[in-house]
C-alpha cells in the first residue's frame, strides 16, 4: 500500500506562502530539507512542502497555464469552532474568503479560502461520524 508523504504548493514567494500555512496551523519545519527552492513542514501523517517555481525545470514539469484550480488542499480540524477561528485568523494574515463556512450535504462543516497566491484550500470539521 502507498502512503502520502508530501503534497507540494508551487509559490512565487516560498518564505511568505511556508510562514502563512506555518503560522496559522503552527506547523513545525523540517528544517533538515531546507533549500533555496524548498521549504518543508510536519503537517500530520504527511508532510506539505513550498517549492519555488524554478523547481518547474528542475522536475521536468511544464508551467501550468491558464485559468483554474490545479489542486485543492484540505485540513481537517477538531471542531467547528476551530473551522471559524482560523478563516478569521487566514483572513488577517492576507487569505481571501471564497466560501463562508457551510455544512455539507455529506454532514461535514467547511470553509473555502485562497492564500496569499491565490491557491485555493479548505478548513474542514468532518463530524463526529468521520
Amino acid at each position: 500500500m502507498a502512503t502520502l508523504s508530501y503534497v507540494n504548493i508551487f509559490a512565487h514567494d516560498i518564505d511568505r506562502l511556508a510562514e502563512f500555512y506555518s503560522k496559522l496551523f503552527g506547523f513545525e519545519e523540517i528544517t533538515a530539507s531546507r533549500t533555496p527552492l524548498y521549504r518543508g513542514y510536519v503537517c500530520g501523517g504527511a508532510s506539505l512542502g513550498f517549492s519555488a517555481l524554478d523547481a518547474y525545470e528542475m522536475l521536468s514539469l511544464e508551467r501550468p497555464g491558464g485559468q483554474g484550480e490545479k489542486n485543492l488542499v484540505t485540513f481537517d480540524l477538531e471542531s467547528q469552532d476551530e473551522v471559524r477561528r482560523l478563516v478569521a485568523a487566514a483572513q488577517t494574515d492576507g487569505a481571501t474568503l471564497v466560501k463562508e463556512p457551510f455544512e455539507t450535504y455529506y454532514g461535514w462543516y467547511q470553509s473555502v479560502l485562497r492564500d496569499p497566491e491565490g491557491n485555493a484550500f479548505r478548513l474542514n470539521y468532518p463530524g463526529k461520524g468521520a
